[in-house]
């Protein structure tokens, strides 16, 4: 368990330094779960970021390779549903 505390503190970091760059266009990202045994990350967005076109590109070009770069552990990044 305390294993997965510290991959969700880094998770939450990687967030963190994505997170500006959604501000900036009136949208945000939130972390809402990972599964160690699939390496997903769920998160959920809100704002401008809600039924944007861009998200699936933002997604994965953007927040799925910081998140992958700064936490070796998660596999994908998804969107919670």
């Amino acid at each position: 368990m305390s294993e997965n505390v510290s991959i969700e503190a880094r998770i939450q970091a990687a967030l963190e330094e994505v997170r500006p760059y959604l501000q900036m266009d009136r949208g945000d990202v939130e972390f809402v779960s990972f599964e160690p045994q699939t390496g997903i990350v769920e998160l959920r967005f809100s704002g401008a970021c809600v039924g944007c076109a861009m998200l699936p590109m933002t997604l994965r070009a953007g927040i799925e390779r910081t998140v992958r770069a700064a936490v070796p552990e998660v596999r994908r990044v998804e969107v919670a549903r």
